[in-house]
Formats: C-alpha cells, structure tokens, sequence
C-alpha cells in the first residue's frame, strides 16, 4: 500500500545479520507474528523487509532495526525435523526506513522508500584481487554460488554484495555496504579491509 511522498507499508523483520541485493536468506519461523508476517507475503505475493538489529534481539520484545534494509521475497517453504516451518528469501531492492510503528501482534511495521538501483559496471582490473578470493570464498563458504556465471564476477555490484556476505565483517561494516550506493566505491573499501583478514 503506498503512502504520501512514495511511501510504502512494509512488514519488516529485524535480524542480527545484514541481507544483500541477490542475497540468499534461510529463516526458521516459529514467533506467531512472523507466522502472521509469512501468511501475509504469501496470500498478497510481496516481499517483506530485513533490516539489522541496532538494539534488542531476533526474538521477545520488538527491536530497533537500521534504516536501511533490504526487501526479501520468499521462493521456497519447507518444514524442519523439528516441526518448525523454514523459509528460503532473495534479497531484492534496498530500501528506507522512513518510520516505524508496532502492531498489537508485536509486528514491526515500517514505511519506506525505495533507494535507487545501481547501475551496472564493470569491475576494473585494479579489483582483480577480490575476484579471486571470491571465488576461494564460494569454493569453501557458499556452494549456492559456485555455478554463478563469469560474467557475474565481472559487475561490481554483485562481486561487491556477495564478498561483504562472506568475508568476517562486523556488524556496523555489513550495514555500511549496503547503504553505499557507488559499487566502486564499495569495492575500494572491501579491498582497504581485507589485509585485516590476511594477518591471520
């Protein structure tokens, strides 16, 4: 439903890890209202928004998410050993919180606007590097990645979300990454980062 100023009414579900566009996310539902919140993505066919806890936790008590997160759109529904339902989601478009309100349910609603695309571009050689450890990092980290094609490693976007998924980063440097809307410019920094991972 769309608001005044482009606003849209989004279910939002905080998390404690950050999701990126083309993001892969596996969840375990067993809260009534994020039983409430999947029930509504299904029946209305949309998506729901993650965002990083800044405050509180995944479970009990609503907590204060970030203000930019990442709209997630449920492709597969599956029941664990435990009885639990477990849904799979894509990351799809970014986006801002513009205010937030809780429902009786204790589900955390938000109004949003739509952050911009990025527009494709090509990773320039000086980046070759994170290329390759991409590929070593899927190799060991993500085999859901390990069929993606050449051509993915070569726009900056997905070589830039895909490595801030799977390099060690903190919390607040997860959230950076995605909120930075030049993909060179996320590149630069992944690549100023990594020697911290190489003393080891």
């Amino acid at each position: 439903m769309a608001g005044p100023s482009n606003l849209v009414e989004l279910p939002l579900f905080p998390l404690s890890s950050v999701l990126y566009p083309g993001g892969q996310l596996q969840l375990r539902i067993f809260e009534p209202r994020y039983l409430d919140l999947v029930r509504e993505c299904t029946r209305n066919d949309c998506g729901f928004g993650v965002c990083l806890i800044l405050e509180g936790h995944e479970v009990g008590a609503p907590a204060v998410p970030a203000a930019v997160g990442t709209l997630a759109r449920i492709t597969d529904f599956h029941h664990g050993a435990d009885g639990l339902l477990g849904i799979s989601a894509e990351g799809s478009r970014r986006f801002r919180v513009s205010r937030t309100r809780v429902r009786a349910d204790g589900q955390l609603r938000g109004d949003v606007e739509w952050l911009p695309e990025e527009l494709a571009q090509l990773v320039p050689v000086e980046f070759a590097l994170l290329q390759t450890i991409l590929e070593r990092l899927i190799e060991t980290m993500a085999p859901q990645w390990k069929d993606a094609p050449r051509e993915a490693y070569e726009d900056a976007s997905w070589l830039g979300f895909r490595l801030a998924e799977l390099l060690p980063l903190a919390g607040d440097e997860q959230q950076r990454m995605l909120e930075l809307v030049d993909p060179l410019h996320r590149l630069a920094e992944l690549r100023d980062i990594l020697p911290r991972f190489q003393k080891a």
